[in-house]
């Protein structure tokens, strides 16, 4: 094991946490944001513990700018060699946490003697490995949601609809003639129903039930990083209790905090120094996360459709995926376990040729990334064209800035119908079924024009700064999601005799 420890004088008194996170950064950043949350707010240290196949230098950075009450850990590497060639994120990362679980139990208990260890959290992929906080001595667990309600909801219905008669008539969700219908829900279409469970045959789709039924057996409770007024009915549908499930905590949003105080620190990429030179809300921001890459023709065709639109951006271009589906490639999250593959080479020269000199006035290309929460709070940013990865959307909504939604995989499509449909953050552009499933330049053009500058767009921007206001409320103290999590954290104390 490798890692920090937790040895300072000032700290030996306060309670201790453990968060265990899967790999990828859209993962471990929420666990580790939460853990500076319980630090700052509710006087915990911590100690955040990753996988070894998610360790990369960009990882250890991250969890080193974190407070020195909060310590980070490494598990040492499991075999998956046994595993098949090719096999889906979702196996890799299942497979992953159970065989990990007898190191965590190892780990947990001698934690135990040196510091107040009261609660073990495990993100959603990691249900299995409670178990380990039970056999380390009855230390409680609790399970962390990273994504929305909606996201929930599904997975807490995921057995009963795998074992449902419509499902079964119907083959796969993205046959069902009607739209899948959960408690407080928006009613989603079987096609934008989350990618892994698109394919029952799969061993992601039976990865996927088997932790359904785990969350339902979570003994202490669910945090989940989303806020009430984000999804109101969903949220009051999972407050009442159901003797089928664990007790549900909102207490989001948990994401990386902009600090106007560091506003002026360096910026490598270049892109707070051309946002300075915009206009005030200006600029279309244009990232698909950390994960996120669209094949070669649909990159062509998002750079035209800039081009066409007349309106400034901030795009940070990311290599290309190969071949397969027009809109994300073969598998346009395939840099997620390993988002340093997604760096080699120069993204920008997979580009329209001429495309960066003749929008030079108009737009800034940046490759791989960008300090995302700094755009998003700068003045010139308008709008963002989004994946709808869980994060992003979340801090947009925290920044006020409406979105196009441009889903990509797991359960981006799902979030992309809430957000368009019900919470009316987010415009979305044609994808043309005769094209392969290409979005269009010309679309492209329609919907950053409309978001820009039309009523739909305006009607985004208005509702999406009510919410950045509700969010903000909500994480102070006497807000929403601060008292949940002050509930949560009492009940820990009070069983360990705070």
């Amino acid at each position: 094991m490798c890692g920090g420890e937790i040895t300072t004088e000032a700290t030996a008194a306060a309670p201790h946490v453990v968060l265990l996170s899967s790999p990828g950064m859209g993962h471990v950043a929420p666990v580790a944001e939460l853990a500076r949350r319980l630090h700052d707010a509710h006087g915990f240290t911590a100690t955040v513990l990753t996988y070894a196949s998610s360790d990369s230098a960009a990882q250890r950075a991250f969890l080193s700018s974190l407070p020195p009450a909060i310590a980070a850990a490494t598990l040492p590497p499991v075999h998956l060699g046994d595993l098949p060639a090719g096999a889906a994120i979702e196996t890799l990362l299942s497979v992953e946490a159970e065989r990990s679980v007898p190191t965590i139990t190892s780990f947990l208990s001698d934690l135990k003697s040196t510091t107040n260890l009261v609660a073990f959290v495990a993100d959603l992929f990691g249900a299995a490995t409670l178990r380990a906080a039970r056999d380390a001595g009855g230390v409680p667990g609790f399970l962390f949601f990273p994504s929305n309600l909606l996201m929930l909801s599904l997975m807490l219905h995921l057995p009963r609809l795998d074992a449902g008669d419509d499902l079964a008539a119907a083959g796969e969700f993205r046959h069902l003639p009607d739209p899948v219908r959960l408690p407080g829900c928006v009613p989603v279409p079987g096609a934008d129903i989350l990618q892994p469970l698109q394919d029952r045959s799969s061993d992601a789709y039976r990865w996927m039930v088997r932790h359904g039924e785990r969350y339902r057996d979570a003994p202490a409770g669910i945090l989940v990083n989303t806020f009430d007024a984000a999804e109101p009915a969903t949220a009051a549908a999972l407050r009442c209790p159901e003797p089928w499930r664990p007790p549900v905590y909102p207490i989001g949003p948990v994401i990386r905090q902009h600090h106007p105080a560091a506003a002026g620190g360096e910026d490598a990429t270049g892109c707070i120094g051309w946002l300075d030179a915009q206009p005030e809300g200006s600029v279309l921001f244009v990232s698909f996360g950390s994960g996120g890459a669209l094949s070669l023709a649909q990159t062509r065709e998002l750079a035209r459709g800039l081009e066409l639109a007349g309106h400034r951006f901030l795009w940070v271009v990311r290599a290309p995926t190969d071949g397969g589906a027009a809109a994300g490639g073969d598998n346009p999250g395939e840099s997620y376990y390993d988002g340093s593959r997604s760096k080699a080479g120069d993204p920008l020269g997979y580009l329209p040729v001429g495309f960066v000199e003749r929008t030079k006035g108009l737009g800034h290309v940046v490759p791989s990334w960008a300090p995302q929460t700094r755009v998003l709070a700068h003045r010139a940013t308008a709008a963002m064209l989004t994946h709808c990865g869980w994060n992003s959307v979340l801090e947009a909504v925290a920044a006020g800035v409406p979105m196009v939604a441009w889903p990509l995989y797991a359960e981006q499509r799902q979030n992309a119908v809430m957000l368009c449909e019900e919470t009316m953050v987010a415009l979305r552009p044609k994808v043309g079924d005769a094209n392969g499933g290409l979005v269009l330049a010309e679309d492209v053009a329609e919907v950053v024009r409309e978001v820009m500058e039309g009523e739909k767009g305006e009607a985004a921007r208005a509702k999406v700064r009510e919410l950045k206001e509700a969010a903000r409320k909500g994480v102070e103290p006497g807000g929403a999601s601060y008292e949940t999590l002050a509930k949560v954290v009492s009940e820990w104390k009070g069983a360990a005799g705070y």
